[in-house]
């Protein structure tokens, strides 16, 4: 209402000079802050730093102030000093999330992802639904070797935002980083597909193509594929050195010419002979040693910070700026969508990173904010039961992706006194022995997988096995939806599910002490306890040492088979091993009633 009575160049002028007024009569702190903000907003970053320096220093406590002056610093090529104002900040008020974020993206620039992983894992604790933080935790944890954190952190980004190329990359650079170049060419295809044009999947479908799986009609294709984008990425020309000496090894040999002379009929005259020189082989492999070799592209190029709350998306062509700010110091959250992570192409000259000449500078675009939660994080069950999954000795450390058995331990050993025991029969189980399954379609299968993970954090277990079922459906080689179909099976005491389950995973893993112990107490429960006993005999052939498996042999001597000899013998080397046992005490009344 107000706006309309002002009109014509006299409402012009009294606008003007009200807005001059109230300028005038904005303490310096504030009036320094959103100077800073509009240099910042036009891309004039030293102005931008000097105004921030200003309000910092006049608004001591600020944690935005110092925040934002970290920003300016970081556009200005100033880390160290960024660095500090972000701690600065941070002392002023250690929940100001975007200071964490800017933070981990510095300590990534910096090639610190140690210290990037702490403050990611801050963000990600606070803005959980964030999948731009998870983004940047997965590329953090990949730096440090955390291979199955990496992967948990994007399948979260799947969670949260389907689809999402990037997620995808990373899923693919992690299965490389395992030795798994076929999986990690279905996640690099998967992200061009929601993607077409996203260049880093496209490199790194192309090298890894070329490098580890020897298809360089695939790679070739690839190859094009990038050097066709637009605008051209800055490693053309050697990416184009490598598709032109990939293109000139597929090419087929020229036949030899063969010459013919033809003798004149009057004098016949006995023809020179003609010098055919053979044509050079074409060498097999694609790249020569002299062959110029592209540059490796930094795998997480410099990401921008971030500020505190909505602000304005910059881009190449920025734009217009935004309406006059208030006299309020406002708090703006500003966030980046992640960079590209790209395998190193084959051969490279030289260590000169081409992302360290060409990284653009710091931008602050708005936040994404998806509706969907991530799920409470809540300690695995795997560690409250066994501590670590010990049946895959190449896997990295981590989560091993595998649910564990519900806390259920063994029963204490049963203080009874059999002297003379009563026979027993049992039905035996009927063995499927099935022949390792044939690889799947794992892409659905980890969507699923995901879903399965989601629900069982939820403690939803009927939609959990419902999920890891799916998932061990779509790809039938997969250890852990086969292993972990057996465990929620067993949990929801489904044991017609849950036995085949476990022996599927075991001719996947025919080694995995956890699948054949699980499998053991599934045939216990469902009352197949000799059956169950021959599978806990075949982990102690393999480790004699082992002691849950003692514990529960000794246990089904006792209580099922009534074998009192066998029963003592073992719990005697649970307590040789384990002294210290849970169940040290009824194990020895045990042995004192049974002499």
């Amino acid at each position: 209402m107000f706006a309309k009575i002002i009109s014509g160049w006299r409402g012009a002028l009294w606008l003007g000079a009200l807005a001059a007024l109230l300028a005038g009569c904005t303490p310096a702190g504030p009036r320094a802050f959103l100077k800073g903000k509009n240099s910042l907003d036009h891309g004039d970053y030293p102005a931008a730093a000097a105004q921030f320096k200003t309000a910092a220093t006049l608004l001591a406590t600020n944690a935005s102030a110092w925040n934002y002056y970290g920003v300016a610093l970081q556009h200005v090529g100033l880390p160290d000093e960024a660095a500090t104002a972000y701690a600065r900040a941070l002392e002023c008020n250690r929940d100001l999330v975007e200071a964490h974020f800017n933070l981990g993206c510095l300590w990534l620039d910096q090639n610190k992802p140690d210290a990037a992983k702490t403050e990611f894992t801050a963000y990600t604790l606070r803005r959980n639904n964030d999948p731009v933080g998870w983004l940047k935790l997965g590329s953090a944890q990949l730096r440090t070797g955390e291979i199955v954190p990496a992967e948990r952190s994007f399948s979260t980004v799947l969670a949260l935002k389907p689809g999402d190329p990037d997620a995808y990359n990373g899923l693919g650079l992690a299965r490389m980083q395992r030795n798994k170049p076929r999986e990690a060419a279905q996640f690099f295809a998967a992200a061009i597909a929601s993607r077409p044009d996203f260049a880093p999947a496209i490199l790194n479908l192309a090298t890894t193509s070329q490098q580890y799986l020897r298809d360089n009609k695939t790679a070739l294709e690839n190859y094009r594929a990038y050097l066709a984008l637009n605008p051209r990425p800055a490693n053309w020309d050697d990416v184009n050195a490598i598709a032109s000496g990939l293109e000139q090894a597929m090419a087929p040999a020229p036949a030899p010419v063969v010459a013919t002379v033809v003798a004149p009929v009057a004098k016949p005259v006995a023809p020179a002979p003609v010098s055919v020189r053979p044509t050079r082989p074409v060498a097999t492999e694609p790249v020569a040693e002299s062959r110029p070799q592209p540059k490796p592209v930094q795998t997480y190029a410099s990401r921008p910070p971030v500020t505190t709350k909505p602000v304005t998306v910059r881009t190449a062509n920025p734009t217009p700026p935004p309406a006059p700010p208030t006299a309020t110091v406002p708090t703006q959250v500003v966030k980046v969508p992640p960079e590209p992570w790209i395998v190193a192409p084959p051969k490279p000259p030289d260590t000169t990173s081409v992302a360290a000449s060409t990284s653009p500078a710091p931008v602050t675009p708005e936040s994404i904010e998806v509706p969907m939660p991530e799920p409470e994080q809540k300690p695995g069950l795997w560690h409250r039961l066994f501590g670590g999954n010990k049946s895959d000795a190449t896997a990295p450390s981590g989560d091993s992706g595998t649910t564990p058995l519900p806390p259920n331990p063994e029963p204490a050993p049963a203080k009874t006194f059999y002297p003379e025991p009563a026979p027993v029969t049992y039905t035996r189980y009927q063995y499927l022995s099935p022949a390792p399954p044939a690889p799947g379609a794992r892409l659905p299968a980890s969507g699923a997988f995901t879903k399965a993970r989601l629900y069982e954090q939820d403690e939803k277990w009927i939609e959990a096995l419902e999920w890891y079922q799916q998932a061990a459906d779509m790809d039938p080689s997969w250890f852990e939806a086969q292993y972990n179909t057996g465990v929620l099976a067993y949990r929801l005491r489904n044991y017609s599910v849950a036995l085949p389950s476990y022996e599927y995973a075991l001719a996947i893993q025919p080694d995995s002490a956890d699948a054949r112990y699980n499998f053991a107490l599934a045939l216990k429960a469902a009352g197949h306890a000799p059956d169950a006993a021959d599978e806990l005999k075949k982990i102690l052939a393999a480790n004699p040492d082992e002691v849950r498996a003692h514990l529960a042999l000794a246990n089904l001597y006792a209580q099922q088979l009534h074998d009192a000899s066998q029963a003592r013998a073992h719990y005697l080397k649970v307590l040789e091993l384990d002294p210290a046992n849970a169940q040290a005490s009824d194990i020895r009344f045990w042995l004192s009633a049974n002499p």
